[in-house]
């Protein structure tokens, strides 16, 4: 394939990987980049593309994998490491646990213990990094019972800080 058939193949594909590129990103800024971004590697490694085979499917991997690519780069740059024990300050809100957030540990503690028992234990269990599996052995229940109580151990504890949330 000539260099110019390569361009002309690529331009009337400019539609499909259009429509195919807003389909991976929602963004037609996005989409737009996506497909500048496809064109040029698909320009680069003209070299790799074997004659007589689907240059759409070829193109279209190219533009896939640049998509995946790009996700996973962004998502390390996202990535925020975390020193504490549980990662705590990871899965915490952004501002939650400033000076000025509406509940205190203290406070938070206060709640978790005025919680019955049954429901208690269990829940403190959890946040202290047991698994299901070893809650109920040690505490003789049944799996589910012990998913139910921690259910509904949280569901107490959003009801009593409503305002936190």
């Amino acid at each position: 394939m000539s260099q110019q058939e390569f361009n002309q193949a690529l331009i009337e594909l400019e539609p499909n990987l259009e429509r195919f590129a807003y389909s991976l990103t929602a963004n037609q800024e996005d989409a737009r980049d996506l497909l500048q971004e496809t064109y040029l590697k698909a320009l680069t490694y003209k070299d790799k593309f074997e004659a007589n085979t689907n240059i759409k499917a070829w193109t279209f991997t190219i533009m896939k994998n640049t998509f995946i690519n790009n996700y996973r780069k962004s998502v390390k740059q996202n990535t925020t490491i975390d020193g504490s024990p549980n990662q705590f300050l990871l899965n915490s809100k952004p501002d939650t646990y400033g000076p000025d957030s509406m509940y205190s540990h203290s406070e938070i503690s206060k709640k978790i213990n005025e919680l019955d028992d049954d429901f208690r234990i269990p829940f403190q269990m959890h946040t202290s990094g047991y698994k299901y599996k070893e809650i109920a052995e040690k505490l003789n229940l049944k799996i589910g019972t012990v998913k139910s109580r921690i259910f509904f151990s949280r569901q107490k504890l959003m009801n009593s800080l409503k305002d936190y949330q």
